[in-house]
């Protein structure tokens, strides 16, 4: 069949990008690292991010543990689940953190030679951060399609297993494992990072009257490692995970839709051949990249847009030539409808990455309001920062609802249930086909960020700060651009999810030997019922209390995450204010600069705060999901990931849009407006900014995780919720 013929494209892609990213790593290392005070400067933030990441995968490692020993139960011991799950659980979890540690490691390496490239031009600077950020989204995109390969490889060709819906939901499995991951790096790293950069800012900026970045401040140095842990190996486990879960999801739909056709295998091959194109073109792309020496913020945006507008019309144009390929003549569903679903997900995640653009970039109307409120002082600062962020959450939720109801009717959804959930799903992969190239956008920023650091630290002329400064604001634009993609593509990825849950289920009947079930009195085979079969089954309607109770759950379960996550950013930037506070009062000579501060202390307050207070609402976001599974059954989790979903996603986009243009409009005052820097008014953007780092940086991004994470945990553990909740909902009254 050509499926089995194009399928090799999805490997070939994983092994280009590879490549590539190796290439550009290489290319980065051969440029000038600087004088000695930059080297020194990037080699303690290196160190710094080094020791946290291993501490943190200590950490995970002992989580991995518990829950493979808990998934081996479950499927060696129970029989409620396949015995590739563990396994696959574990190569999910290991390639996620693998992918965010090489991220990590070449940013950390790129900030002095961006530093460096800022001393000749700004063209140079932009071209070292750009290209070493596409290493950091070649590698999510190479080791994702390469973990999604590897296990279609063994699964049909060596193990030889003839059923797709089988190898499908098997390989969904593993998106726990890089869910969970993602989570721990994304949570862990974000506290760690908001920390420092809080307790840096409380102490340095408003008590010592100090610069950012100020060598003279002990938190500077936890600071560039924060951003190093959280924006790059945080956010590259993040969108592994919606790379890979889009994708799976999609497989494992299109397993469902056409089964007992001759394209169910083309259907399933199609999202991972795409993947692989997508790759090649993203690289494609990444070379667009390139500016000008008096470049404005909005013509920096320009160039950024450049590399990923040309990488997503040729996406479009060859995605169309495949998807007829693979889906024409079938009788079954319109190829062009099918393609339709892909450019809705496409164009629905620039629109989103626009809205965020105007809604945080400093070149608009709302991050300057937030400027111009900095004349009547904090409060106001406050209130319209707020404002901003729950205005700019209506335009994306907009675009999502009609994304989803465009998708799934240009698919045939109207007609048929599966095929219209399954153009849900190629719309999420759509979306996500050229991340190799916008994860580039968003891993360049916070590498920008280090290399101002780096300047500050290392007293280089102000021509080098204006050009890292004009870097770094286009970086918090392009950070919060990505924020809103991770979230649009969470949204469709935990759509998909939903409808492969209903799949899951199937599946544990069988494996738990359930053959038949009993549908308005009818007896119905298993291996026969359509997803409509089974949410009459359940009974998944809003008439259904189990099902509205599981609605309040998942949005209650967004809400308390954010305050777990905002609250351990208030308790370990506490820690960090009272040592940074101890060292300017009994460390003779700091703020003269006369004495060196203790970096290593800042960052060890970090470290441990942040591996400590990771835990429990990480923990909080794997259990719930059983539980709810167990006690209110297949009705109250649907109703958990509905509710977590809605909910989840506008309190993001809320939280990133907050806090990306409350520090956007800090920077436009200190570029001179409304009193400039060291003004009152700059005083309370930097309380906003403040107020803001946690809410862009920590909860914000770590809710995109959470969307995902408890629809892959109730995929995961669907089996177990068959097999179990009846007897407890019996036991309990509730059955």
């Amino acid at each position: 069949m050509i499926a089995n013929t194009l399928f090799i494209l999805a490997p070939v892609g994983s092994a280009i990008a590879l490549v590539f990213a190796y290439i550009f790593y290489i290319k980065m290392k051969k440029k000038d690292a600087g004088n000695e005070t930059m080297r020194e400067i990037a080699d303690w933030v290196k160190e710094g991010a080094k020791t946290y990441l291993k501490r943190q995968y200590k950490v995970v490692a002992i989580f991995f543990l518990f829950a493979f020993i808990f998934f081996i139960i479950l499927s060696f011991v129970l029989g409620v689940q396949s015995k590739w799950t563990p396994f696959a659980f574990l190569t999910g979890g290991f390639f996620s953190g693998l992918a965010g540690f090489l991220g990590m490691m070449t940013a950390t390496t790129a900030s002095s030679r961006t530093t460096q490239g800022a001393r000749t031009s700004l063209n140079q600077a932009l071209q070292i951060a750009f290209r070493s950020g596409a290493v950091m989204g070649l590698v999510v995109v190479g080791l994702g399609l390469l973990d999604i390969s590897m296990w279609f490889i063994i699964l049909k060709y060596i193990v030889k297993m003839p059923d797709l819906t089988s190898i499908t939901t098997i390989m969904l499995t593993f998106g726990m494992g890089a869910s969970s991951m993602a989570l721990f790096a994304r949570v862990g790293g974000g506290i760690f990072t908001k920390a420092a950069d809080v307790g840096a800012d409380l102490v340095g900026k408003i008590e010592a009257g100090i610069p950012e970045d100020d060598p003279r401040n002990p938190g500077t140095i936890a600071d560039n490692v924060g951003d190093n842990v959280g924006d790059v190996a945080g956010m590259g486990a993040d969108l592994y995970e919606s790379y890979c879960g889009s994708i799976l999801a999609t497989a494992a739909l299109g397993a469902s839709a056409f089964l007992g056709t001759g394209i169910q295998l083309n259907a399933v091959v199609l999202p991972m051949l795409i993947a692989g194109i997508g790759i090649v073109l993203s690289i494609f792309g990444i070379y667009l990249v390139k500016t000008n020496e008096d470049a404005t913020q909005k013509t920096l945006l320009k160039a950024l847009s450049r590399g990923v507008n040309v990488s997503a019309l040729l996406i479009l144009v060859v995605s169309a030539f495949f998807v007829n390929l693979l889906l024409k003549g079938n009788g079954i569903v319109n190829p062009w409808g099918i393609w339709g679903s892909m450019v809705v997900g496409l164009i629905a995640g620039i629109l989103i990455g626009k809205s965020t653009e105007y809604f945080t970039s400093s070149e608009f109307k709302p991050t300057k309001g937030i400027a111009e409120q900095s004349l009547t002082g904090h409060a106001t600062v406050i209130i319209n920062g707020l404002a901003v962020g729950m205005e700019s959450a209506g335009f994306p939720v907009i675009i999502i609802s009609f994304g989803i109801i465009i998708a799934f009717g240009l698919a045939g959804g109207f007609t048929s249930l599966v095929t219209g959930l399954y153009g849900i799903g190629l719309a999420a992969v759509g979306m996500l086909s050229t991340l190799g190239i916008t994860l580039a956008t968003d891993a360049y920023g916070p590498i920008a960020d280090n290399a101002g650091g780096n300047a500050e630290m290392s007293k280089l002329g102000p021509e080098v700060r204006k050009r890292t400064d004009a870097l770094d604001s286009l970086g918090n634009t392009t950070a919060a651009t990505g924020k809103g993609f991770a979230i649009g593509s969470a949204a469709l990825t935990a759509m998909a999810l939903l409808a492969a849950y209903l799949e899951e289920i199937k599946m544990g009947f069988l494996h738990i030997g359930t053959t038949t079930i009993k549908i308005a009195g009818q007896t119905t085979n298993v291996a026969e019922t359509s997803f409509t079969d089974l949410i009459n089954y359940y009974d998944v309607t809003l008439m259904n209390p189990k099902v509205l109770v599981g609605v309040f759950i998942g949005a209650m379960l967004a809400f308390v995450f954010v305050a777990l996550t905002m609250k351990a950013v208030g308790k370990v930037a506490g820690k960090m204010v009272e040592e940074i506070r101890h060292q300017f009062e009994n460390i003779k000579g700091i703020l003269k600069g006369e004495t060196k501060p203790d970096y290593q202390k800042a960052i060890l307050i970090s470290t441990k705060g942040a591996q400590h207070e990771m835990l429990f609402p990480s923990l909080l976001a794997i259990f719930v999901p059983i539980l709810v599974g167990l006690i209110l059954g297949v009705a109250g989790v649907m109703g958990m990931l509905v509710g977590g979903l809605t909910t989840g996603f506008s309190l993001a986009i809320m939280l990133n849009n907050a806090g990306g243009a409350w520090d956007n409009a800090k920077k436009y005052v200190e570029e001179g407006h409304h009193g400039g820097k060291g003004s009152d008014q700059h005083s309370a953007l930097v309380v906003g900014d403040t107020v803001g780092d946690p809410c862009k940086d920590t909860s914000g991004p770590s809710l995109n995780i959470l969307i995902k994470l408890i629809s892959m945990v109730s995929v995961v553990v669907a089996g177990l919720t068959v097999a179990y909740s009846p007897a407890i909902q019996k036991f309990l009254g509730i059955f």
